[in-house]
């Protein structure tokens, strides 16, 4: 066991989170180097940001969905977006009774003093595929527990198969009202009900181009804000599109943050906190106790976001110094062309009886 390891494993038996100083190197990002971490869901309570990541086990050789093998999820937390806090292990997919593994893409949202886990887990035999369930707390580092004895969304719930029903978003709008997006393949949008555990009413759908999972609910100022992965050129990217209200029409914007490197898959979580934007993703660049990254050890990375004076967003660029070095706003508006894609605005759609093919993950 490394010196490291022990270090963790001694923090949290003592109830004490691990410090893992981000502004001391040149090399901010990854910004977790404690753990391989993906699927980044920030949240901003009074004043600390919480980050809720995936933990990668994922194993050389293996193909297809075994490649992201998440055994758990983790969350970290910070005042100052460079000091990052360590406190472990928050909660895995059996804690579910009616979950048997795989800890993909979650969030944390928080409600009258409560704090709601939507994550996407292998539901048991009793039904197919993948399913979202709603874990609550008292704090935003738990401890968590099943908030319904049983799934939000299953795969009968939906169109598409397998593994549609995954990376849940939730974004609480100014008026108090829920709303949750989801879906491979499909993105799936729905309300939810004061309780923050039941759906409240029909789902339906937003056909964004190139949309392939991981979608982000976030709202600047009057807009609102759909970012998502995204096919690029061999791999998926994060785009984006905005609309007036979280019912639409949704006007897509074209890329924000480029293909991960030394990863297919990437993942936005995107947050304003103290007046400055944030872009969260992951990448497999992280080398952890001789373990090289990959597809299926991948690592959360942190660099600044943009907005422009109409609410669209500057193209991120991603660094290896990431927020260590002060914030410099472009003296242009470098948001990428949308001339490649439909610029056309999209309205929210009934669930189609014939779902658009689901894309194939890759290592």
């Amino acid at each position: 066991m490394s010196y490291l390891k022990k270090t963790i494993g001694g923090a949290l038996l003592a109830g004490i989170g691990l410090l893992i100083p981000g502004g001391a190197s040149a090399e901010s990002n990854p910004i977790f180097k404690d753990a391989f971490t993906a699927d980044p869901a920030p949240m901003i309570y009074k004043d600390t940001v919480y980050v809720y990541v995936g933990q990668d086990e994922g194993k050389d050789g293996a193909t297809g969905g075994d490649v992201y093998n998440m055994t758990g999820w983790r969350c970290y937390s910070s005042k100052d977006m460079k000091t990052w806090t360590s406190h472990g292990s928050v909660l895995k997919p059996t804690d579910f009774k009616w979950a048997i593994k795989d800890a993909w893409a979650s969030q944390v949202v928080a409600k009258d003093g409560k704090f709601y886990y939507y994550v996407t887990v292998q539901h048991d035999k009793t039904h197919n595929g993948k399913a979202v369930g709603v874990a609550v707390a008292d704090s935003p580092t738990g401890p968590f527990t099943d908030a319904r004895g049983t799934a939000l969304v299953t795969e009968e719930m939906t169109t598409g198969g397998g593994w549609n029903d995954i990376d849940p978003t939730v974004l609480i709008d100014d008026d108090g009202t829920a709303w949750m997006a989801w879906g491979n393949g499909t993105c799936f949008i729905a309300k939810l009900k004061p309780n923050m555990t039941e759906l409240d009413g029909e789902i339906r759908t937003i056909k964004l181009p190139s949309y392939v999972e991981g979608p982000w609910l976030h709202k600047h100022k009057d807009t609102y804000y759909l970012i998502y992965a995204g096919f690029g050129k061999g791999a998926e990217n994060i785009q984006y599109a905005t609309a007036p209200k979280i019912t639409g029409p949704w006007t897509p914007r074209g890329v924000l943050i480029g293909s991960a490197k030394n990863s297919f898959t990437t993942h936005p979580g995107v947050i304003d906190f103290k007046g400055q934007g944030y872009a969260f993703y992951h990448n497999g660049m992280l080398t952890l106790n001789g373990q090289k990254g990959s597809g299926g050890r991948r690592s959360v990375c942190l660099d600044y976001m943009y907005y422009n004076p109409d609410g669209t967003l500057q193209l991120v660029t991603q660094t290896v110094e990431g927020v260590d070095v002060p914030p410099s706003p472009p003296t242009t508006d470098t948001t990428p062309s949308t001339t490649t894609l439909s610029a056309q605005p999209v309205e929210l759609q009934p669930m189609s009886k014939n779902p658009p093919q689901r894309p194939q993950r890759s290592k």
